[in-house]
C-alpha cells in the first residue's frame, strides 16, 4: 500500500452543498431561502430574543422592586370594634379565671384569647400570631391575651379596667414549674470533686518555702 492509496471509511466525509450554482444543480436560484423577505436578505439573520416588533417579554413583565423581608412577622389582627361587636351580640361571656378570688363587688373581666377568638370566627387560624389593634371603643373590662398588642389598645383596654398579657418566647431556658434549681450539697460526690480541683489549682505552703531552702543550702 503506498501514500495515495490510503483513503477514509466510507460515510465519514460529505461533501458541502453549493448553492447558487443553477436549477440543475439542486440548489439554484433562490438557493433554499424561499422567495423575498427579510430571511432572503444578505445579513437578514433575527435575533432570538426578537418578538416581531411586539412588547419584549423582559419589558412587559413587572419588575421586582425593593426586598422581601425574611424576617417580616404576619399576624392575624383583630380590633377593639370587632371585639366589642361580639361581646354585644353575647359571643364573649364574663368568667372567672382559674385561681382567681370571686368579688361580688366587681364582675369578672371576659377572657379574650385566639382560640376564643378563632372560635367566634374574628381570626382564620391559630398558625399565625394575633395582634390586637386600637381601632374602636370598649367599655366592659376586658383580660386580653396575645403576641402583641398596639399602644392604642393597651391604653383603651386599661381605661375600661381591663389587662393585657403579651405571649413571649423565652430567650433562654427555663426551669420547669414547681421545680426549683438543685445546688451542689456538701458532703455530696459534686461537692467533693469540686473541693478537689479548687485544692489543686492552690498551691500548698509546703512547695511555697521549698525554693527558700534551696537557696539555703546554696
Amino acid at each position: 500500500m503506498k501514500l495515495h492509496d490510503l483513503r477514509p471509511a466510507a460515510g465519514s466525509h460529505k461533501r458541502r452543498t453549493r448553492v447558487g450554482r443553477g436549477i440543475a444543480a439542486g440548489g439554484g436560484k433562490t438557493a433554499g431561502r424561499g422567495t423575498k423577505g427579510q430571511k432572503a436578505r444578505a445579513g437578514g439573520s433575527i435575533p432570538p430574543w426578537f418578538e416581531g416588533g411586539q412588547t419584549p417579554l423582559h419589558m412587559r413583565i413587572p419588575k421586582l422592586r425593593g426586598f422581601k423581608n425574611p424576617f417580616k412577622v404576619e399576624y392575624e389582627i383583630v380590633n377593639l370594634a370587632r371585639i366589642a361587636a361580639l361581646i354585644e351580640v353575647g359571643a364573649l361571656e364574663p368568667g372567672d379565671l382559674p385561681g382567681a378570688k370571686k368579688s361580688a363587688r366587681t364582675a369578672a373581666p371576659i377572657t379574650v384569647n385566639q382560640e376564643i377568638l378563632r372560635a367566634t370566627g374574628a381570626v382564620r387560624t391559630l398558625d399565625k400570631p394575633l395582634k390586637v389593634l386600637g381601632h374602636g371603643e370598649i367599655g366592659v373590662p376586658l383580660f386580653v391575651v396575645a403576641d402583641a398588642f398596639s399602644r392604642t389598645a393597651i391604653a383603651k383596654i386599661e381605661a375600661a379596667g381591663g389587662s393585657v398579657q403579651v405571649l413571649e418566647i423565652p430567650s433562654r431556658p427555663l426551669a420547669a414549674l414547681g421545680i426549683v434549681a438543685v445546688t451542689p450539697e456538701e458532703g455530696s460526690p459534686a461537692s467533693a470533686s469540686a473541693a478537689t480541683e479548687e485544692a489543686a489549682a492552690v498551691p500548698s505552703s509546703g512547695d511555697a518555702a521549698e525554693p527558700a531552702s534551696a537557696g539555703e543550702d546554696a
